[in-house]
């Protein structure tokens, strides 16, 4: 049995470029299907969040227009009603040496709060470092850009990942009102972002480090994380 932590959203609204706020947090199945996948593989899952506050689902990803019918919504929220998600760790508590991976669901609260949480990015610098398998799907991501080294650097620069791109921003229409992009904020931070076609499952995997696009790859990512558990 493994343990790993999913470093998660509090946040649940999303500054837009004009000021603006729009209710967000993470995506329910990005982190109901690695979830799911890690426990009947026999692995012991702790939530961790800034604060330690209950992480909040985006409201969309809760629907039943996101989740095939009201039976795949109802099943969703059963997942989230469970102990971990609802009795969360404190981030600042977290010991990487305790666990043996990592996982970021997305969503975009990661984008309001990940980003710049100074607890977010030890995990994250001290995970990768230390060969420890990293798990980030979506927008997800947004969590690596607080990993900056001593040396200003970000831990991260130098893998191939990939994200959530600007083409699927687009497409969502968010890319005009977003005060940035994920996919350039990553690549200014030196990842080397590479993604597949809008929508469509795309996980890249370089050394301990595996990054799935978008909600469709979330199944694929978490296969991959299980392998380097094995």
């Amino acid at each position: 049995m493994s343990k790993i932590v999913f470093v998660m959203t509090g946040a649940d609204e999303w500054t837009l470029a004009d000021g603006a706020r729009r209710p967000t947090g993470f995506w329910a199945d990005e982190a109901v299907i690695p979830y799911e996948a890690f426990k009947a593989a026999g692995h012991e899952i702790t939530v961790a969040t800034p604060g330690g506050v209950v992480p909040p689902a985006d409201p969309t990803s809760l629907s039943a227009g996101a989740n095939g019918g009201e039976a795949g919504a109802a099943a969703v929220r059963a997942v989230l009603d469970s102990a971990e998600f609802r009795h969360p760790s404190v981030l600042a508590d977290v010991r990487v040496e305790d666990f043996d991976a990592v996982y970021v669901p997305g969503g975009r609260g990661p984008m309001e709060d990940l980003a710049v949480d100074a607890d977010c990015g030890r995990v994250l610098t001290e995970a990768v470092e230390s060969g420890l398998p990293v798990g980030v799907v979506c927008h997800g991501p947004a969590a690596l850009l607080a990993a900056v080294k001593e040396d200003g650097t970000n831990a991260y620069s130098g893998y191939r990942i990939t994200t959530f791109s600007n083409a699927e921003e687009q497409l969502t229409g968010c890319a005009e009102i977003s005060k940035w992009l994920l996919e350039d904020r990553l690549t200014a931070a030196g990842l080397k972002i590479e993604v597949g076609e809008p929508w469509a499952p795309f996980v890249r995997v370089d050394r301990n480090v595996v990054t799935g696009q978008n909600p469709a790859s979330s199944g694929l990512l978490a296969a991959e994380l299980l392998k380097k558990l094995a």
